[in-house]
């Protein structure tokens, strides 16, 4: 029997309660019991706290922001490492600056000589290596002679501007490559200093090369965006740390909000919001001191914290309340609500900590990584929790009789749920078989949709899409073929030369390839430098090449040549489009390349860049975290199974533990979005949160248990004594996970209302598929029982 249905209970009598909990077995190896600390050294227990809180905000300013595009597919595999070595050796796609340019008036002569003093300032700028535009391009040598520039000094005027407009649109050079085919769009490209593009500086400079742009263009009718990998970077950076300060306002002031419109106390709602917020703060705090930088996972972790450790206190705020209502000291009240409901609080931090334990088997560091700072703020959580409810309920809850009496009275919002989750429990334990098959069926439903999901990844989507640089990017993609580089990497064998005729056929081989490669355009190499001379110089000896690649700027030459000239890189470009379009591509760029490698033995030719580390690896990696979460589900039940002592209780859990997946994912199908590594995490981690009503739920329901008694009675009663907790717990997770929905990072914003849906999807399982089940399965487990006993009876 629950202290709850008795409201006069002294602090001179037993929790009857309390002693039920005492017969039965620990269910968290008394793990809750940290708590008691509290109330017995608060005073030291306080000066704790308050030092740790002291030493956290010092490692906040220690959180720096890993802003790399390359950091989801960081891994330790021979074509990562690869990849490294070709951005250290051929470094131009990190550190370039994509000026996009596109207007009708683009080719005027006003236009060609606003932009052509804006290829100037940009020369300027601080930081800056180098510059190619169209203005780098030449005329044909002649006599030779070192080719003259396309562009003239002076721009000529009527008939001869119109042949100059004709001669930049049919160059071989940037036709299709720095100039659109339409003569509409023109790109770029700055490249910066690696240094600059590492720093905090790259800010500055960016804004720099925007305000050049508002100046140098005003007047033309041309629109100017910037799009490349720094300012990818920089526009990441900038989201991840307005969206820290976005999701520890809303996500905290919402929980707040909820806790004093049920509490109707400040004190309350101090007791239920200051460990979720102290806890934030120690997490982040320590996370800055173990050097853990926030990306686009790691960004979410702040409402994660709250969801995980609000969630809790709530449930313990909502006990301790119930017990000064029902007449217990302040003290009693205190240490039994840690008692009872401790362990559930216990298991559910447990069970969220091995949902980012599952993430350590991704073959992604940036995975990896999430789930280790999950795991320590999950044990912050947790320890912030059991240590700050009891503690500031002693400092700050009062006992009086007025205030229980005005509770009694004006308990309208709970009892409105308490009357709700009765009328829930009643009617699903009055035809518990049939509800629990028809559960069975949805599963089983949602199930079959969730697995024809297909792995979906994109560029576009780990990058602010609010900003210029996808907008930019998707011009290019659209007029130039695409902004995203890919890459064949040539090694040289062992004494081959740059200028070895079998050097220079294998790279022209490769250059034509990737350029007959359907899906790829705006391909450069050396050959394309050999081509040129051939065509307007006539010459295409080894020693004229050299002459010209000696002339050209060190950044130009080293965006294809190594510096110990063993090694170049074929460049192209290709949309981005998503990563199951683009690995056909790949595949076959590589099944052709097969080819050359036999043709020219011992030249190592390696298919590689961003786009096609993505394009191998996304789909592997989101069917392995797919795979792990399908593992997850039996772990956890066998988990909580054990926690409880009970094979009811695990198969009991399997049903509500999967259904706000399954459904989420039918979601995600309905929705066109497809499995990313965003909705993934967001299910694996909405998975171990979710259980969290179930955990607590199951709790009580042991203490209400009677062998004597009809199953349903003791599941009606725990559903009206802690339905109302769970529904508001259950409403302040999806609140806090939803809040990143305002996040200008298109990943965090669909992780957050998936997880939303997923918690809200849990809330309903664990009413409408957990009640039925167990009522089932109890009225099962009690008639095998029973068998033996009548059998024993009757033969004797």
């Amino acid at each position: 029997m629950s202290t709850l249905s008795q409201p006069g209970l002294g602090d001179g009598e037993e929790d009857i309660e309390y002693a039920d909990q005492q017969k039965l077995p620990p269910l968290a190896l008394g793990i809750e019991k940290f708590g008691l600390i509290s109330l017995k050294f608060p005073l030291i227990i306080s000066l704790i706290v308050a030092a740790l809180v002291a030493f956290a905000g010092l490692g906040l300013n220690r959180l720096k922001v890993d802003d790399s595009l390359s950091q989801l597919f960081r891994s330790d595999t021979p074509e990562f490492h690869q990849y490294e070595e070709v951005t250290k050796h051929f470094p131009s796609t990190e550190y370039d600056v994509l000026v996009v340019i596109e207007g009708k008036t683009l080719l005027q002569r006003k236009s060609l000589e606003k932009l052509r003093d804006l290829v100037t300032d940009l020369q300027l700028v601080e930081g800056t290596r180098g510059i190619i535009s169209i203005f780098s391009s030449r005329q044909p040598p002649e006599n030779g002679h070192i080719p003259a520039p396309l562009f003239p000094e002076t721009l000529p005027t009527g008939e001869a501007y119109d042949q100059l407009v004709e001669k930049i649109r049919t160059n071989e050079i940037i036709r299709g490559k720095l100039l659109s085919e339409d003569g509409q769009l023109t790109m770029i490209v700055l490249a910066l200093d690696p240094e600059v593009a590492a720093s905090k500086g790259l800010n500055e400079t960016v804004n720099e090369i925007r305000q050049l742009m508002n100046d140098d263009l005003d007047g033309t009718k041309l629109n100017a965006e910037l799009s490349g990998v720094p300012v990818m970077q920089l526009e990441i950076r900038n989201a991840v740390e307005r969206d820290r300060l976005t999701y520890n306002a809303i996500g905290f002031v919402a929980g707040c909000l909820i806790a004093i419109l049920f509490f109707r106390r400040v004190s309350f709602m101090i007791v239920a919001a200051a460990p979720p917020l102290t806890a934030i703060l120690l997490a982040l705090g320590f996370l800055g001191w173990l050097d853990f930088r926030l990306n686009m996972f790691l960004n979410v972790m702040t409402p994660l914290i709250m969801v995980i450790s609000f969630s809790d206190s709530m449930q313990l705020t909502f006990a301790i309340r119930d017990r000064l209502i029902a007449g217990q000291s302040k003290r009693t009240a205190l240490r039994h609500a840690l008692l009872i409901v401790g362990p559930a609080c216990v298991l559910t931090h447990a069970t969220a900590a091995l949902s980012f334990i599952a993430l350590q088997f991704s073959s992604s560091d940036l995975i990896r990584t999430f789930g280790e700072a999950g795991l320590l703020a999950t044990f912050i959580a947790l320890v912030a929790v059991l240590t700050l409810v009891p503690l500031l309920g002693l400092l700050l809850l009062r006992k009086d009789d007025v205030f229980t009496a005005k509770a009694r009275k004006r308990d309208h919002g709970v009892q409105a749920l308490r009357a709700f989750c009765g009328w829930i429990a009643a009617r699903m334990v009055s035809h518990p078989a049939l509800y629990s098959l028809l559960g069975i069926i949805v599963v089983v439903s949602l199930a079959f949709v969730y697995g024809s999901l297909e792995p979906r990844y994109r560029l576009a989507d780990q990058v602010p899409d609010r900003e210029q640089a996808v907008a930019a990017a998707s011009r290019l993609d659209t007029k130039l073929t695409g902004a995203n580089p890919i890459d064949v990497l040539i090694e040289f064998p062992k004494g081959a030369s740059l200028y070895d005729p079998n050097t220079l056929d294998t790279i022209a081989t490769v250059h034509e390839i990737l350029e007959r490669q359907a899906g790829v355009g705006n391909v450069w190499s050396l050959e394309t430098l050999r081509r040129w001379l051939a065509e307007k110089a006539g010459k295409n000896d080894v020693a004229t090449l050299k002459q010209y690649v000696d002339m050209l700027p060190e950044h130009l030459t080293h965006r294809f040549i190594d510096a110990g000239q063993d090694a170049v890189v074929v460049s192209g470009r290709i949309p981005d489009i998503d990563a199951s379009q683009l690995l056909p591509v790949v595949k076959q760029l590589d099944k052709t390349l097969d080819a050359v490698r036999v043709a020219h033995p011992g030249y190592s030719i390696s298919v590689t860049g961003l786009s096609a580390i993505a394009a191998r690896n996304s789909a592997a990696m989101i069917d392995k975290l797919n795979r792990g979460l399908t593992i997850e589900f039996f772990f956890v039940a066998a988990f909580i199974g054990l926690a409880f002592r009970s094979f009811v209780v695990m198969l009991a859990s399997i049903l509500p533990g999967i259904f706000p997946v399954v459904a989420s994912g039918a979601l995600l199908r309905l929705t066109g979005d497809g499995l990313q590594f965003s909705s993934v995490v967001a299910l694996t981690v909405s998975f171990g949160l979710g259980l969290s009503a179930t955990i607590h739920f199951l709790n009580r329901l042991r203490l209400e248990d009677d062998s004597e008694a009809d199953p349903a009675l003791a599941v009606e009663k725990a559903t009206i004594l802690v339905g109302p907790a769970l529904i508001l717990t259950s409403i302040v997770l999806a609140c806090g996970l939803a809040v990143t929905v305002f996040s200008d990072l298109p990943s965090l914003r669909l992780f957050g209302w998936l997880s939303a849906f997923a918690m809200i999807a849990a809330l309903t399982a664990d009413l409408f598929i957990l009640r039925p089940t167990v009522t089932v399965l109890r009225m099962i487990a009690r008639k095998l029982r029973s068998a033996p006993q009548s059998k024993l009876a009757s033969s004797k």
